[in-house]
């Protein structure tokens, strides 16, 4: 299944510089083996207002559930508010016309 994934990070006002650095540098690595085991398909940042971003993300997995696990091993989860979409296929969906 695959999964559209918006995150907002709300990083807390008493966390260092330091410890923010150090989380998304780890959040960098694990997406990077989420994509290589073929989990994580897509990331776009998107612009909320004049200041404010969030993120998108496409995933794959099993189940929501699976998904759910996945998502709660990233360094920066305690930090995001998190909003899952089941995607499911169109029958009008122009790119199954390319897979055939």
């Amino acid at each position: 299944m695959e999964f559209l994934v918006e995150f907002e990070l709300a990083v807390p006002s008493e966390v260092t510089e330091s410890e923010i650095e150090e989380r998304q540098g780890s959040e960098a690595v694990a997406a990077k083996e989420l994509a290589d085991e073929g989990r994580l398909v897509r990331l776009w940042r998107v612009t909320i207002g004049n200041s404010q971003t969030s993120v998108l993300g496409l995933y794959r997995a099993s189940s929501r559930a699976e998904l759910e696990g996945l998502l709660a091993t990233l360094p920066l989860y305690e930090w995001m508010r998190i909003s899952i979409t089941a995607l499911l296929r169109h029958p009008n969906d122009p790119g199954e016309s390319m897979r055939r």
